[in-house]
């Protein structure tokens, strides 16, 4: 896929956007524990679109990228719909949560001023969608049927955004290497390191990390 740069993006990125890949002590625990997982994805959906809707907002004159992240936002919250769906066919209510560490974490690491806050803010939420893509693929196989579809139609969408955010940063600032090097580095550790909570992009729990 082409992003806004021109720049070619494909199945080699994605492998190697990604500092460290997702610990099976995660996996294990996110098949044992699928209803606590299931309300974390439904508010990831949500979170994806607003976060979508916040740059929309923030850089109104990058018409490009504006009208772009508009269809993602729709998409991400026909997303949320769909996990409501599956979540009522298994009886999973819905419920509020705390915000995690991966999230929290992740935005201590945005620089406060652009162009430097932009470009991160988009490389985050490439790393963001192209873990979601990974999570996806690793769980497509062991979860029920309600979700085997949706989880692998998901796995395709999110590299899809993924590649979307990536292609935008490319073009925002040369130094777009570099910044990645560093945010993804801090994205791996969030996502492989003991986590005191189950969260779709947390580390393994705790209590079940080796």
């Amino acid at each position: 896929m082409k992003g806004a740069a021109g720049a070619v993006t494909d199945a080699g990125d994605r492998a190697a956007i990604l500092s460290a890949p997702t610990p099976p002590e995660w996996v294990e625990a996110a098949v044992a524990r699928l209803p606590e997982l299931l309300v974390d994805h439904a508010n990831c959906e949500k979170k994806a679109a607003s976060s979508a809707m916040a740059l929309i907002f923030a850089y109104p004159e990058d018409t490009a990228l504006t009208l772009a992240l508009s269809r993602l936002a729709r998409e991400e919250l026909r997303h949320y719909e769909q996990v409501q769906r599956a979540m009522r066919q298994l009886e999973v209510p819905p419920l509020r949560q705390r915000p995690g560490r991966y999230a929290q974490e992740l935005r201590r690491q945005l620089r406060s001023a652009n162009p430097g806050r932009k470009l991160d803010l988009l490389l985050t939420a490439a790393l963001i969608e192209a873990r979601s893509a990974e999570r996806f693929g690793l769980l497509v196989s062991r979860v029920p049927p309600p979700l085997r579809e949706l989880y692998g139609q998901l796995a395709v969408s999110e590299a899809r955004h993924f590649e979307l955010y990536l292609g935008f940063a490319r073009g925002c600032a040369p130094e777009w290497r570099s910044r990645l090097a560093i945010l993804a580095a801090r994205e791996a550790d969030l996502a492989t390191l003991p986590d005191v909570e189950l969260r779709f992009h947390s580390g393994p729990p705790a209590a079940t990390a080796s």
